[in-house]
């Protein structure tokens, strides 16, 4: 039976892929890559004489049959995103997930990754970190996940597109305070840009002068003042918050993470009561005032 790779490509300077990475790249009997333009444009440089299959978000999921086909005649496969490590914010987890359960060994090939670069240049504490990938495009998902992060102690880590990282950065001054924040622009390439300040100068210097290529935004954690004034939700409260993410569709395990650090309740008591009210059905009441609150926030 053959092996997925799981391949981790440059994110800007070539000079940044790895040995190995390259090694498995002309072993392997397919490469299944994000974007075949720009992974034709490594595979040249380095001389490597691959035609890779387009796998991206809109065709994962055909493409799953055909890489197990491949796997399944004893032959190995590599997956590639645009840049960086694949499946981190990138499609494959699908594959990855379909792969496994067929039986076939998955093997990370490690390398360069914005989200690991961005926060060992941030100054801020790497102890514990949580990663958002990008931010929800409509502004009441948004702002539910950024408000789920109050009261958290972990350093924030995030993709952000260039039009719309000040608005991020004053979303964040608003709902969690005027943290120290990081803004990582560009990493490993010709124009790297590192700004660190507080979220709120950010803000102001990304409105005066919009950034261009790609971001990442690194926010401290909540301080011992923040985390102290986080109060416990009481059932009713708790309750509420639940039913209005059931009747937007989100599932009890996401609910349960994003409504834990928000209501200083456990994952487990938060979870516990969404799966109760799941089966009970107790999220009529919920869904209008969430309609409401959308309605509100749009």
């Amino acid at each position: 039976m053959g092996t997925l790779y799981i391949v981790a490509t440059p994110i800007g300077n070539l000079e940044d892929v790895t040995l190995r990475s390259l090694r498995i790249l002309r072993e392997v009997d397919s490469v299944f890559a994000e974007d075949t333009r720009r992974t034709r444009v490594l595979l040249d440089h380095f001389e490597i004489a691959q035609r890779p299959i387009s796998l991206h978000a809109h065709n994962e999921a055909a493409r799953i049959e055909e890489v197990i086909a491949v796997l399944e005649s004893d032959c190995d496969v590599a997956l590639v995103s645009d840049a960086g490590t694949p499946l981190v914010s990138d499609p494959g987890a699908r594959l990855v997930s379909a792969v496994a359960a067929a039986g076939h060994r998955v093997e990370a090939i490690p390398g360069a990754s914005a989200l690991l670069g961005a926060l060992t240049v941030a100054g801020l504490d790497t102890e514990r970190v949580l990663f958002l990938g990008f931010l929800p495009r409509k502004a009441g998902a948004r702002r539910r996940l950024l408000e789920s992060q109050r009261g958290r102690p972990e350093t924030i880590v995030l993709f952000e597109s260039p039009r719309r990282v000040a608005e991020t950065l004053r979303e964040i001054v608003e709902i969690l305070g005027d943290r120290r924040a990081c803004l990582a622009r560009e990493l490993t390439k010709k124009h790297e840009e590192i700004l660190r300040d507080e979220a709120s100068v950010l803000a102001a210097a990304c409105l005066d002068t919009p950034p261009r290529g790609e971001c990442t935004l690194v926010i401290g954690g909540a301080g011992a003042d923040e985390i102290e004034e986080v109060s416990t939700w009481d059932d009713r409260k708790l309750g509420d918050a639940i039913g209005a993410e059931l009747a937007l569709g989100s599932s009890t395990r996401d609910l349960a993470r994003d409504l834990a650090g928000q209501s200083g309740r456990t994952r487990s008591d938060v979870y516990a009561m969404a799966v109760r009210m799941r089966e009970q059905g107790d999220t009529v009441e919920a869904s209008d005032r969430a309609a409401d609150d959308a309605g509100e926030r749009e």
